[in-house]
């Protein structure tokens, strides 16, 4: 059974940092996409950033530069590391994972397999 647990949620002001991790267990894609997304209320989900089992990363233009995201194999932990957080940064935070087969791409999916209870950002200014 996958299991994705989101963990480093908070409120902190305008120009801190966040640091949000994924506890993965359970999958066993010998290729795979992993991705953190958010979903603010009133708003669609989008991608933040994702992490391709080869190790290259990809980033949303709102967050390119100031977010990274990272995966530590050995404890199959994903994070990512937010800094200058801004307010248009609040919304629930979810890690996700799905398989790739071939030369399927990571980058800008939502048609991912599992996905964590997300946990919650909330940046004041």
């Amino acid at each position: 059974q996958v299991q994705l647990v989101e963990s480093g949620g908070g409120s902190v002001q305008a120009g801190g940092s966040l640091r949000l991790s994924c506890a993965a267990s359970g999958y066993t894609y010998r290729r795979y996409c992993m991705g953190w997304f958010r979903q603010a209320p009133g708003k669609e989900r989008e991608g933040v950033a994702y992490i391709n089992s080869d190790g290259p990363t990809s980033y949303a233009d709102s967050v390119r530069g100031r977010f990274t995201i990272s995966k530590d194999n050995a404890k199959n932990t994903l994070t990512l590391q937010m800094n200058s957080l801004k307010p248009e940064d609040t919304a629930m935070y979810y890690c996700a994972v799905r398989g790739l087969g071939g030369y399927e791409p990571c980058a800008g999916r939502n048609d991912m397999d599992y996905w964590g209870k997300g946990t919650l950002v909330t940046i004041s200014s």
